[in-house]
């Protein structure tokens, strides 16, 4: 079957094309708007499906099994005396440390709010943390109100600003849960039910940069050239002897 170049087929395939490109066009200036105006490449998008809040920490208690000293605890314990034994110089672990660290070049830290919307931002691993709390202070639907991040499990507040995200271990990326701080508890709850992020911020939520497409390479395939068949030989007579001239006198 041939379809003409104005067919209605042909004319529905190349609007649908126009229309993802324009998609993808007003996706890359959302970006490139929020990226001038806070310097950072930015996504959001919702995680959904999620089992308990990351709030809710177990209380349970352990089974008494689980603090029993096993014959495998002995042997782990006895394998890091004999490693002891051979412990590396200061400058040994330093100069390890500074090669470990120029390796990475990034991190990326995912910021989840209670409403389970994620945002996303790349930092360099020798940034402060105290530059991802002022950058969510500008994000945030109340900047007035002052919150906290912190790492679970367990739950532990993020409270040292002064450390990088190398030393603090959030590398090469990780997820700080947010929450308001209010003294009261049903101020708490108000301000923890969202929104969270200002309306520039969530028009980004499920965006993403369309890659340009890349046209196909044509390439003229090389002319195979086969070898030409080999020269009949005669062939030899199978059993028969050679016979002796009769002028040949021994």
């Amino acid at each position: 079957m041939i379809v003409d170049g104005s067919s209605p087929l042909h004319l529905k395939r190349r609007r649908f094309a126009t229309v993802d490109t324009m998609e993808a066009e007003a996706a890359k200036a959302k970006f490139a708007a929020v990226k001038e105006k806070y310097g950072r490449d930015i996504r959001v998008f919702e995680t959904s499906g999620v089992s308990s809040s990351p709030t809710q920490v177990s209380n349970d208690d352990e089974r008494d099994d689980f603090y029993e000293f096993t014959a495998e605890d002995y042997y782990r314990l006895l394998a890091a005396k004999k490693a002891d034994k051979h412990l590396k110089t200061k400058k040994i672990r330093e100069a390890e440390v500074a090669a470990h660290r120029s390796r990475i070049t990034k991190t990326t830290i995912r910021v989840r709010f209670p409403d389970n919307h994620t945002l996303e931002v790349v930092f360099h691993p020798s940034e402060k943390i105290q530059s991802l709390f002022d950058l969510l202070s500008r994000m945030v639907a109340q900047p007035e109100v002052s919150f906290y991040l912190y790492t679970t499990p367990p739950k532990k507040q993020i409270k040292d600003m002064s450390q990088d995200f190398y030393s603090a271990g959030l590398i090469p990326g990780a997820i700080v849960y947010f929450s308001y701080d209010m003294p009261n508890q049903e101020d708490n709850e108000a301000v923890n039910s969202g929104p969270f992020l200002q309306e520039e911020v969530m028009s980004l939520k499920g965006l993403d940069v369309m890659p340009e497409p890349v046209e196909p390479i044509h390439t003229t395939p090389e002319p195979v050239t086969t070898a030409p068949p080999p020269a009949p030989q005669e062939p030899n007579a199978a059993g028969k002897k050679p016979v002796k001239p009769k002028w040949l006198k021994m």
